[in-house]
């Protein structure tokens, strides 16, 4: 056997015994093309026993549209306790999966990106399929938009002024409409006191109490 292909073998038992010996939440990577990584993102989920708890760390562009239903989909129906944190970007048909999360978490650096719904073909079709595809997507793209809103528990005419004509929203921005808890990177650190927009209890050390559950214990 070649000795780099054995010593893959052996590292992914390694972290195959860590995941199995680490008793916190299922950690998932949401990162990248949403539909490149669907099947795995999907087996990652069903992962995650019924009403069980997983931390989704975030950083994608978005994907498709159907994507973003399907992963939404599964965590409310299995009933999942998500805790979605925006490391970077959570753009595009990504905020769905974060909008289902049942705590969600951003940086003063995150960036969410709100847009109409775009759609493209590849394929050479005839008018009366490209005319097709344009109701749909005008009938898909006007139900997500009221399930955004109802998931964010916002009002739809604020979450209208960010997605027309499209808009970059900013994690402090996020936090400030209440739609998500903000943590700067010194609270991570304890290196400062708490920023967030409202204040947390602290757990005696400095940070706050959201800050520190926040964290995500490692496997020793």
């Amino acid at each position: 056997m070649d000795k780099t292909k054995g010593m893959r073998i052996d590292m992914d038992r390694i972290e195959q015994h860590n995941r199995d010996e680490y008793e916190g939440p299922v950690e998932i990577a949401l990162v990248g093309d949403l539909t490149d990584n669907e099947a795995e993102l999907t087996d990652r989920l069903l992962s995650v026993p019924p009403n069980g708890e997983c931390t989704l760390f975030i950083d994608s562009p978005g994907g498709s549209p159907y994507c973003a239903i399907a992963l939404t989909t599964l965590i409310r129906l299995r009933g999942i306790r998500a805790t979605g944190i925006v490391t970077g970007e959570c753009s595009s048909a990504t905020l769905w999966p974060f909008a289902a999360c049942q705590r969600r978490i951003v940086t003063p650096f995150s960036v969410l990106l709100f847009h109409p719904m775009k759609w493209q073909s590849e394929e050479h079709v005839g008018l009366q399929e490209a005319a097709e595809w344009a109701r749909h997507f005008g009938s898909l793209e006007n139900d997500m938009d009221r399930l955004l809103a109802d998931l964010l528990h916002v009002d739809a005419a604020l979450l209208d002024s960010w997605i027309s004509p499209g808009r970059y929203v900013s994690g402090r921005e996020f936090s400030e409409a209440g739609l998500a808890e903000m943590i700067t990177l010194e609270q991570i650190t304890g290196k400062s006191a708490p920023t967030t927009n409202a204040a947390a209890p602290s757990n005696g050390n400095g940070v706050s109490q959201s800050v520190a559950d926040a964290r995500v214990p490692t496997a020793s």
